[in-house]
């Protein structure tokens, strides 16, 4: 083991120590208003960049937005082969600012830095030559110019170099390319290219690309895949099962906190530990700039 791997893997232990955690991240949905919840939260590990004042996506983006930092710092004490493994999980960044260019244009971006996989290029060639400068990345052809091949392409992709890291991340992806595939092929009027979803569907077994229902996916799917259609019914059923991943992910984060030592797997566990931590800070403040009504609050507990 390295001296980067050993102080890598102290540090990434450390920024887990600022998450705030289901109880309190409940607490914060029912604060009952947007500011309140980001005067708490202010004084959180979170309050680098999220302070009263900022509207709520502003703040949901500084949330999520912490995560890359603190992948950001990690990467400064990591070795070599370290980093290019946050580099393929800070692709999702990639992803999402791309999703933010196709929505609003001049939207927020996050800033990778070192993690960067081809974001600057991606950003200077605009959404009307989006498709070549991916071709010409390591995302690859999406295999359409539409903002729907372009998102659908770079999921598939990202959830091949995911499945690419190993157990438990093979499983994570693989629980992902099923929720992909089960948005594509049980959507009415939705016809998806079969070269498209290629890569998910070398992940996923060559039997779920004929799948007609979630009951026929999920009898498709080999194991390390079919356990995130578990409950699943229908299309508007899927929400739960993105529910389902969040929580596999986050316990199979803090599992490999729990028995990994000073190594790879303690850094990616941490990493899935923040990440899943954010999403449902994300989601607590949706609730809370909603009000944090009874109501609200056991649709949270639903999806957190």
């Amino acid at each position: 083991m390295s001296a980067g791997w050993v102080a890598g893997s102290v540090r990434a232990r450390a920024l887990t120590r600022c998450r705030l955690g289901p109880d309190a991240a409940r607490r914060l949905a029912a604060t009952g208003s947007l500011d309140a919840a980001l005067r708490e939260l202010a004084g959180t590990g979170y309050g680098r960049s999220v302070h009263p004042g900022l509207t709520v996506a502003e703040a949901q983006h500084e949330v999520v937005g912490t995560v890359l930092w603190n992948l950001r710092v990690l990467a400064g004490w990591l070795p070599r082969d370290g980093v290019a493994m946050l580099r393929t999980l800070a692709a999702w960044f990639e992803l999402a600012n791309v999703d933010e260019m196709l929505v609003a244009g001049n939207g927020p971006s996050f800033e990778l830095g070192a993690l960067e996989t081809a974001w600057s290029q991606l950003r200077a060639a605009g959404p009307s030559a989006l498709r070549t400068a991916l071709a010409a990345s390591a995302w690859q052809d999406p295999g359409g110019d539409s903002a729907r091949a372009v998102r659908l392409g770079m999921r598939v992709r990202y959830t091949a170099w995911l499945a690419g890291l190993g157990e438990p991340a093979r499983s994570w992806a693989a629980g992902a390319a099923a929720l992909l595939l089960a948005g594509e092929q049980l959507a009415v009027d939705r016809v998806t290219d079969p070269g498209t979803l290629r890569p998910v569907l070398a992940l996923l077994g060559a039997a779920a690309a004929r799948a007609g229902s979630p009951a026929e996916l999920r009898a498709g799917l080999p194991s390390h895949a079919g356990w995130v259609l578990a409950g699943v019914g229908g299309h508007a059923d899927l929400w739960r099962a993105e529910a389902t991943w969040r929580l596999r992910v986050e316990q199979d984060g803090l599992r490999l906190l729990r028995t990994s030592g000073l190594e790879r797997d303690a850094v990616l566990g941490a990493v899935a530990v923040m990440a899943c931590d954010a999403l449902r800070v994300r989601a607590a403040l949706e609730v809370a700039a909603r009000g944090g009504g009874a109501g609200q609050l056991e649709a949270y507990d639903e999806l957190a």
